[in-house]
């Protein structure tokens, strides 16, 4: 977890060197963990103990990055999100809100992770597109408060409500509706979820 006492002390020799091109704002970065390239923190973020940033990877808000993580590409982390251990954020991957990244689990491409996500392993997620009506992604992931968590777009909640909202989005164009419904489909056998309640069956 992330190394708090980075709250309470004066900006270190090795943080005042990379103040400017890696770290702005408030945040801060210990002396053991690393930035590349155009890698930046900002905000109230903390990235600490042995992690690593590169290329244009952004952490922002009050997110975290502690342990062995690593967050590179064009990643994106921020609201009160947290990433630790040896588990890595990479592509184009952007994770928020109380999302919890950790053990050895590996979020990247297009994989959008937020609200309550609780990613323990590669497989708490799934990715599944481009959609032919917009060409988005659409992930799913596991969530501590509703099971199971589907973004897509400016949408974002229970599978169920997913399924509610493209049959009524889509109810006029068969082909994007029949993509969407396969999506669910995809998503239901994946997680193990119950069709009428959008829940895990094993929850």
């Amino acid at each position: 977890m992330v190394n708090n006492h980075l709250k309470e002390t004066e900006m270190t020799t090795f943080e005042k060197n990379i103040k400017g091109k890696h770290i702005f704002g408030n945040a801060r970065v210990s002396e053991n963990a690393r930035m590349y390239g155009d890698a930046k923190v900002f905000g109230n973020a903390r990235v600490s103990e042995n992690a690593r940033m590169y290329g244009d990877a952004k952490v922002f808000g009050n997110a975290q990055v502690s342990g062995n993580a690593q967050v590179s590409g064009d990643a994106r982390m921020y609201g009160d999100a947290m990433v630790y251990g040896y588990a890595t954020v990479s592509g184009n991957a952007q994770v928020s809100g109380n999302a919890q990244v950790s053990g050895n689990a590996q979020v990247s491409g297009n994989a959008r992770v937020c609200g309550d996500a609780l990613i323990q392993k590669t497989s708490d997620y799934l990715i599944v597109g481009p959609a032919k009506s917009s060409g988005w992604f659409t992930t799913a992931h596991k969530d501590s408060k509703i099971g199971i968590r589907v973004n897509c777009g400016c949408f974002s909640g229970t599978v169920k409500e997913f399924s509610d909202a493209i049959e009524k989005t889509h109810k006029d164009n068969k082909e994007h509706l029949e993509q969407y419904r396969l999506f669910c489909q995809l998503i239901t056998f994946n997680f193990n979820v119950n069709p009428e309640t959008g829940m895990p069956k094993n929850d």
